[in-house]
């Protein structure tokens, strides 16, 4: 594993460099945070691969192809590939989980959608289904300095842009670009900032947030006799014969 560089209390932050700098489980899933840097990384078959691009340029290949990566940009990778190139940044692994195959980016300057302390957030990669992890952008403008909060399951990521420090609560750790970090479950922290934004990615390995199996758009705006589907009893979705 990478060495740590500065951090305590429930938060750690990682200079970028290449190999696994956490390893943990949450509810029935196994994850590893790593950083990469130069070079061949190889991704396993038994997990969804969940990255984001610091510098450079890199080729993501997968089972879909062969697709060229820029600074910024971010994805999702279900199964086995291998990113080339002389790029750097984080990949976050879910073991035993087959999300969607997903590309986006490059990430922009202000989040779209409100966060506390007028921060500001976009949920990149959505949760496919209720409850499934997520990737996030958050940015915190200058002169910020964040509400203590926690979370109820540990955040990994990379900051993006920017420079600021997070608050524990028995020392500052100072953040700028490149720094890999990880917060444990239930840690009181807060981002403070000065004359320069703070961008982070954030990978959350749950949600509260996204489609269900009974509750999706395709089902809520399909309307049957004037009812939505998603209204409808299992019994009466069987439309034709055929389960709805």
């Amino acid at each position: 594993m990478a060495n740590v560089s500065l951090g305590s209390e429930g938060f750690r932050k990682y200079a970028v460099g290449g190999g696994v700098v956490m390893q943990t489980t949450h509810e029935q899933s196994r994850f590893e945070v790593a950083a990469w840097t130069g070079g061949p990384q190889q991704l396993t078959a038994d997990a969804t691969h969940f990255g984001y691009v610091q510098e450079g340029t890199c080729d993501l290949e997968g089972n879909a192809g062969r697709f060229p990566l820029r600074q910024g940009m971010y994805f999702s990778l279900p199964g086995s590939g291998t990113l080339r190139g002389a790029g750097s940044g984080v990949v976050i692994s879910e073991h035993g989980v087959r999300g969607l195959f997903q590309l986006g980016g490059p990430v922009e300057k202000q989040g779209r959608l409100h966060y506390i302390d007028g921060c500001s957030d976009t949920l990149l990669l959505s949760p496919v289904v209720r409850g499934d992890a997520c990737l996030n952008l958050l940015v915190i403008p200058p002169h910020t300095h964040q509400t203590a909060h926690t979370h109820p399951s540990f955040r990994a990521g990379i900051i993006a842009a920017g420079a600021g420090l997070c608050r524990l609560s028995s020392q500052d750790v100072p953040l700028e670009a490149g720094d890999l970090f990880v917060i444990e479950p239930d840690t009181l922290h807060s981002f403070h900032t000065e004359a320069r934004s703070l961008n982070v990615i954030a990978f959350h390995p749950d949600s509260d947030f996204g489609p269900h199996r009974d509750d999706h758009p395709m089902v809520n705006r399909t309307i049957v006799d004037g009812v939505a589907a998603s209204q409808l009893s299992l019994a009466q979705r069987r439309i034709g014969g055929h389960a709805l």
